[in-house]
């Protein structure tokens, strides 16, 4: 499994914004500034975090985006997920008809065991453990 640029950048901007908005909308350019992320990416990134119901997002001059919920409420599994779709490192463990080797594989349980391991992880961390 290796993270891209888009799953690092969610968690960051989901830092930033919780981080800088004290409940007010934060504009995409002063977000873009802050992290160092073009604007265009930016907006692209926003635009996935706001359908997936992450950030709440208002147009006009005070407009931007801010958390649609507190920092502790947003697991960092679920902000990765978003970004990057099914985090395991094998097809085979999203989708059981992806292998016909699954039966005899002396691999399988090793590799179950680590798509346990990352994702238990990434669900055990929140927004506001990564700001602390």
């Amino acid at each position: 499994m290796k993270i891209s640029t888009k799953g690092r950048y969610a968690l960051r901007v989901m830092i930033d914004i919780a981080i800088n908005s004290g409940g007010e909308y934060i504009s995409v350019k002063d977000i873009a500034n802050r992290q160092e992320i073009s604007k265009k990416y930016l907006e692209q990134i926003m635009t996935m975090l706001s359908k997936a119901k992450l950030i709440e997002t208002t147009r006009g001059n005070v407009g931007g985006y801010r958390l649609s919920k507190n920092p502790k409420e947003y697991k960092v599994g679920d902000i990765l997920r978003v970004a990057e779709g099914d985090l395991s490192p094998l097809d085979c463990l999203i989708n059981d008809n992806s292998c016909n080797r699954k039966e005899n594989c002396k691999t399988h349980s090793f590799w179950s065991g680590l798509d346990n391991v990352i994702n238990e992880y990434i669900d055990s961390k929140t927004l506001e453990d990564l700001i602390k």
